[in-house]
């Protein structure tokens, strides 16, 4: 990467496009390029190193992002409106770049300190959580965590909150259909989450995803840790309400007992994110993700890249990193039943990526998914998995999900994550539960801007202030402080209780 006192970056020498560090100018020369700037542009945007003739490849990251509309000079602007993104016939070359992971000594893993549940799993946070079958007893759910303020919970000290888990569908549905599957898949990864030291789930009675064939089909045990009440049969809203309030204040003394003690960080699940990315994040936030997760790796811990549909033109990075053919042929299957799918909902699938990324600099879905992937590092590819499924691979592996961070983010704590890490070079504004949510940002611009909200200023590594090596130790090294209990700054803000969304799949009837 070029020397931070430059405004451009040219970030590998078979780019034909510079990343404009800060706001240039008409007329600007940068001699370090032999360039004269043709146009006023924007920090995270693109540059052209040279003359680009019209239907050349625009290059950057050495990987094809497009091909130029027209000629493009020296100097010019290169963005929406003279880039097109053209697919291509990409070689998956499984299993070709699997490179064996150097694993630490089980003797000198990293440790944090966790809470270890009885049946041997481990959790970041200690949360009584509440769930719904249907989004009829979603208003009941949240009164009866409304209800366990500070104050009354003051002389539980270990326990992190009372959360409610409301969503929208449970009838209305097909069943059995995929989308059935699906929130049943969600709900109780939810319900076995090691986050939660007890569970308390609320259905109406008459819904499609009724109670008593719930708790079966996901094999789920009633005890003094989940229990069930069913609004028709309890009596209505109000005997609902205080029936679960009880049920609740019975839970809380033995939740209450916890101690964190050192454990392995082979326990961590971490759920990899991005939102409202920019031209930065690609160089900074999420390349320093991806170091901090091979560092993670090499301590036996876990790693989940998900956003299907953002990873579309760089598919090949993963499946040229798959343990098996048959782990890299999985992802690409789910990339073809998302092709498949929006195009007969009517869906996007186009490669089209939304304002805010634009504004941030990025012209498509293949640029954006240069970066998406970096967060994942440099691992095998161990595993692929449909959304929800539990996560029972150690190491680097994918989970399905759409690029919608709630739903996304919903679907990897349901599959065990106890922890999020969330990169932006916009400022999304996101939490999570029971799970924390770590925000990195892409660059100190906004960093600053935005503080209160973000955790970890990833454009140090911009300002030639940290190197890329220096800040993944960096945010492994918070990674630890947060899962041994040190808050982030979305739980400081009480962000997470409207974040819980299912995957809504197919027709709502």
């Amino acid at each position: 990467m070029s020397s931070s006192s430059s405004p451009l970056i040219k970030l590998h020498s078979n780019d034909n496009v510079c990343i404009v560090r800060e706001s240039v100018s008409i007329g600007q020369q940068v001699p370090e390029f032999n360039l004269r700037i043709r146009a006023q542009v924007s920090g995270g945007h693109k540059i052209a190193a040279r003359l680009i003739e019209a239907g050349e490849p625009i290059i950057k990251y050495d990987t094809r992002i497009g091909v130029a509309l027209r000629r493009i000079e020296a100097g010019d602007h290169v963005h929406t409106h003279n880039l097109e993104l053209v697919d291509y016939e990409r070689d998956p070359s499984f299993c070709q770049d699997v490179v064996p992971v150097e694993y630490v000594d089980v003797s000198a893993r990293a440790t944090f300190n966790g809470i270890v549940r009885s049946n041997g799993k481990v959790a970041t946070r200690n949360y009584i959580g509440i769930l719904s079958t249907v989004n009829c007893s979603s208003t009941v759910i949240r009164q009866i965590a409304d209800h366990f303020t500070p104050e009354r919970l003051s002389a539980f000290p270990n326990i992190d909150g009372i959360v409610a888990f409301p969503h929208t569908s449970g009838c209305g549905m097909s069943s059995p259909s995929y989308h059935f599957d699906v929130l049943r898949r969600t709900l109780s990864g939810y319900a076995r989450h090691p986050n939660l030291a007890g569970v308390l789930i609320v259905g109406l009675g008459c819904e499609r995803n009724e109670m008593s064939s719930l708790i079966a089909s996901q094999q789920l045990e009633e005890n003094s840790h989940l229990q069930t009440l069913v609004m028709q049969a309890v009596g209505g809203t109000r005997a609902t309400i205080a029936a679960g309030i009880a049920a609740i204040e019975s839970m809380l003394p033995e939740a209450n007992k916890v101690v964190r003690e050192p454990v392995s960080v082979e326990h961590l699940k971490i759920g990899l994110q991005c939102g409202g990315s920019d031209g930065f994040s690609a160089i900074t936030a999420n390349p320093a993700l991806g170091m901090a997760m091979d560092i993670l790796v090499r301590h036996g811990g876990t790693a989940i890249l998900s956003e299907t549909p953002e990873i579309h033109g760089v598919e090949y990075m993963l499946t040229r990193r798959a343990i098996s053919q048959e782990v890299g042929q999985k992802l690409l299957d789910r990339l073809s039943w998302w092709d498949e799918y929006t195009r007969g909902h009517n869906g996007q699938f186009n490669g089209v990526v939304g304002q805010g990324n634009q504004a941030g600099g990025l012209a498509n879905i293949f640029e954006k998914s240069l970066g998406s992937a970096m967060k994942g590092g440099t691992t095998p590819l161990q595993a692929v998995y449909e959304y929800a499924e539990p996560i029972e691979q150690n190491g680097f592996v994918f989970m399905d999900t759409p690029g919608y961070d709630p739903v996304s983010a919903t679907g990897q704590i349901a599959g065990g994550a106890n922890l999020i890490c969330f990169t932006t070079g916009r400022g999304s504004m996101f939490g999570s539960k029971p799970a924390p949510t770590i925000k990195l940002a892409s660059n100190s611009n906004m960093y600053n801007r935005l503080q209160e909200d973000m955790d970890i200023n990833c454009g140090l590594i911009l300002d030639g202030k940290m190197s890329l090596e220096e800040m993944g130790q960096h945010i492994f090294e918070h990674i630890i402080k947060v899962a041994s209990g040190e808050s982030t700054s979305s739980e400081r803000l009480g962000l997470g209780d409207n974040e819980f969304i299912p995957w809504h799949i197919g027709i709502v009837s």
